[in-house]
């Protein structure tokens, strides 16, 4: 009798099955988990000529502020984040950290002076580090590999809407109630969130859609210093970290920027930035970034996943003129045109690189392996690439005046084709490990 009962009862799910039915749902979560850390990051880019005038800083106060103040913390403590993320819950610890970073973001709306601002913003960059890491290493356990592109393009979507939402929202609320009000309305919703993610959000099995899963699953976890070594000894993997960070680098200080320069070379309002500008700029984004991921997950079912990276390397090249383009005109209309253009090539990057990196990282060092290229990332990227603008701007202020931060942002568009080698090469090295006998 109990055999019958047994064999007529509705079979429960397994936690794998119950992980692998809810991975949309997850997905969307740390989506837009990343998307109010990337607001929370950027949205400075809006507010920086109101929190220029209010506190009386120097552009290369600014820099520091949107750049090397935030990035040195969020990038160093990704790693050990990222070390408890292989061994922890990394729900949780996503939750903790949107907390924590949304709290900070709405405590800068108290600064008085350039040290609370820079103060809370450490706090944001601290809190920001608990984020992306173990997102990539739960993304990757939800995605098999032919799908892991597509999955980590809608994941990035996060930047984006992050920073076009947080252009539109800040700026909105900065032309009508102030900077420091902007600031605390970006913040608070995002502990809400938190709740959100800490109840909904799952957990899988680590290598869950690995063919290896089994045998990643065995062994000692390895220790920091092999983790680094692990991706320093891959040619590809090398490669793939000094063209995402360049792209990054270029990429941050252009867009932390970007407003400030419409403002000042454009004589635009911040009002016309945020209600015009923002929302057509974001909408091409979302088409780069979804269809970049669409097409990468296609040329890696069509010819490997190498072609990812010569993927990202066309695109790059194609955007390349128009990116430069924005910089040596005086019309608003054409300068923007020539934005959104080279936005809709240049934006499809992200998916495909951290597809790539989590596909040759071992799976028990995927969240360490994204720490590491986030760490080097955002220290060189996020640190250098504003501060840097910043610094080149006052230098060459004497020279060229209102006109001297174009001539600094046109200066970091030029390295661009530096950062399409390393796709390049990536790919021509991937290929080669693809085409190569197995042992």
């Amino acid at each position: 009798m109990p055999d019958i009962a047994q064999a007529i009862a509705p079979r429960q799910e397994t936690d794998d099955e119950r992980a692998l039915r809810r991975r949309s749902l997850t997905l969307g979560l740390l989506t837009l988990t990343y998307f109010f850390s990337y607001m929370d990051r950027q949205i400075l880019a809006i507010l920086l000529e109101d929190i220029k005038a209010d506190l009386l800083l120097s552009d290369t106060q600014l820099g520091l502020l949107t750049g090397f103040a935030f990035a040195l913390f969020y990038a160093t403590l990704g790693i050990p984040v990222a070390r408890l993320a292989d061994r922890m819950n990394r729900r949780n610890i996503i939750a903790a950290a949107l907390t924590i970073w949304s709290a900070m973001t709405a405590l800068c709306g108290l600064a008085q002076n350039f040290t609370h601002l820079l103060l809370a913003r450490i706090g944001v960059g601290i809190g920001e580090a608990g984020s992306s890491p173990p997102s990539h290493s739960i993304i990757a356990d939800l995605y098999p590999p032919e799908k892991r592109a597509g999955a980590m393009a809608i994941y990035s979507l996060g930047v984006t809407l992050g920073a076009g939402l947080g252009i539109i929202i800040g700026g909105t609320i900065s032309a009508y109630y102030g900077w420091r009000w902007a600031m605390v309305s970006i913040g608070i919703p995002g502990i809400v969130l938190a709740i959100f993610v800490r109840l909904f959000v799952v957990e899988p099995r680590r290598g869950l859609s690995d063919a290896n899963q089994l045998a990643a699953q065995a062994g000692d976890m390895p220790s920091l210093r092999e983790g680094f070594a692990s991706m320093w000894q891959m040619p590809a993997a090398r490669h793939l970290v000094l063209g995402v960070t360049l792209t990054s680098l270029i990429g941050y200080a252009l867009t932390g920027w970007g407003p400030t320069y419409y403002q000042r070379s454009f004589g635009l309002s911040v009002a016309q930035i945020a209600m015009v500008i923002a929302p057509i700029l974001m909408v091409i984004g979302i088409i780069s970034g979804v269809g970049g991921g669409k097409v990468a997950d296609w040329v890696a079912r069509r010819w490997g996943t190498w072609a990812q990276s010569a993927m990202v390397a066309v695109f790059k090249l194609i955007a390349f003129p128009f990116a430069v383009g924005i910089y040596l005109v005086d019309d608003p209309t054409t300068g923007i045109i020539l934005y959104g253009i080279s936005i809709l090539f240049a934006s499809s990057y992200l998916g495909p690189t951290f597809a790539l990196i989590q596909g040759l990282a071992p799976v028990k060092l995927r969240a360490l392996w994204a720490a590491i290229t986030l760490l080097v990332i955002n220290l060189i990227g996020l640190g250098i690439g504003p501060t840097l603008i910043g610094v080149l701007s006052d230098l060459l202020q004497p020279r060229f005046g209102e006109e001297s931060l174009r001539y600094a942002l046109l200066i970091v568009a030029m390295a661009t084709p530096w950062a399409i080698f390393h796709y390049w090469r990536a790919g021509v090295l991937l290929k080669r490990r693809d085409e190569a006998p197995a042992s």
